[in-house]
């Protein structure tokens, strides 16, 4: 069988700079413990090299949201230290949850039930304390079928904490009086940026999730979180263009002079998208070069002129701080991470 030659895409992944990541927000953390959401991939970096760099350096609470991703993390990690956000809707779901030891996160009294009638055990509990998404509603405290329930954390999760507004403390407030009501072992409010709204938010553990790698959620943990991925792609076509050569779809870049131009592996199909044109730059041997045209499906072209010994078979990395990069382009950092597709190699480095 032929062996397959290496991806002209690679995506690496600094496991020093994520692990002084967590054990920052850790400690940030104060008296609560930090845990860590890896749903999504662990956002498009690779959970099977993530999460066992996190277990490395303490943390014991991973969070996912589909039970397809389950698979991946009962490897690396105790299964009663993986919680599946989404929760039991069937019960096939929960019959999974209970044969593997995973813990559900239950969410409605539908959630409750099927739990129940499967056979129960130590579970998570989520309540709504504002989002209007996933959890109990507040009118449900106090229900019969929640003080039958094995609960080792009750959570809720914050809708603005991005942000200094009203709705923080309104969701602290209506999380309080859960905690009050409601008999479990840990407490969790705060994701990221919940982290940096201070001591009140923390409870018992944290969820930090777009912080871990490399994400600015709060300008308080700027001088804190230090970068994770970097995505690069190889030169595959060297051309040397005329004054008046237009360069891409569209014509939206036209050569006024001689110039030398590298074609690149990446596109939008790739993650790397059409809001990139004549906004992005990549980074040859610390030298900085730009987009010139519209990027595409697969390609994306850049300016070799100022570049002479750079050609064919080099790698180029793109500039992605995710901070800056959300702020150029307006996806959201977030977006800028989970994009990042499977032609990427995902390569762990320092």
């Amino acid at each position: 069988m032929s062996v397959l030659p290496p991806a002209t895409l690679r995506l690496s992944l600094d496991s020093d700079a994520l692990a002084a990541n967590w054990r920052a927000l850790d400690a940030l953390s104060g008296r609560a413990a930090a845990g860590a959401a890896v749903k999504a991939d662990a956002y498009g970096l690779g959970a099977a090299r993530v999460v066992p760099v996190l277990a490395s350096a303490g943390c014991r609470d991973f969070f996912v949201a589909h039970w397809g991703e389950v698979p991946d993390l009962l490897p690396l990690v105790p299964a009663e230290q993986i919680a599946v956000l989404h929760g039991p809707v069937n019960r096939d779901e929960a019959e999974f949850a209970r044969s593997t030891g995973v813990r559900p996160v239950l969410n409605s009294l539908h959630q409750i039930r099927l739990w129940a009638e499967s056979g129960g055990g130590t579970c998570h509990l989520m309540f709504d304390t504002g989002m209007s998404r996933l959890g109990l509603e507040m009118v449900h405290l106090g229900q019969e079928a929640l003080s039958a329930l094995d609960i080792d954390i009750c959570l809720s999760h914050l809708a603005s904490a991005d942000e200094d507004c009203a709705q923080n403390a309104d969701q602290l407030r209506h999380f309080e009086t859960v905690r009050r009501t409601v008999t479990a072992r840990r407490y969790s409010l705060a994701n990221s940026a919940g982290i940096a709204l201070g001591d009140a938010y923390h409870a018992d553990l944290t969820r930090p999730g777009i912080a871990l790698y490399g994400g600015i959620a709060r300008s308080e943990l700027g001088g804190v979180i230090k970068p994770v991925a970097q995505p690069e792609a190889m030169i595959v076509q060297v051309r040397n263009l005329e004054p008046g050569a237009k360069v891409g779809y569209n014509a939206l870049f036209c050569a006024s002079k001689p110039m030398r131009v590298g074609v690149l592996s990446v596109g939008y199909a790739d993650g790397y998208l059409r809001c990139w044109t004549g906004k992005g730059h990549f980074t040859w041997q610390g030298q900085r070069t730009p987009v010139l045209g519209r990027v595409s499906m697969d390609l994306t072209i850049v300016d070799l002129t100022d570049l002479p010994d750079c050609g064919d078979g080099d790698w180029l990395a793109a500039d992605y701080d995710l901070a800056a990069s959300s702020s150029a382009t307006g996806l959201s950092q977030y977006e800028l991470l989970t994009l990042m597709g499977r032609r990427f190699s995902r390569q762990t480095g320092c």
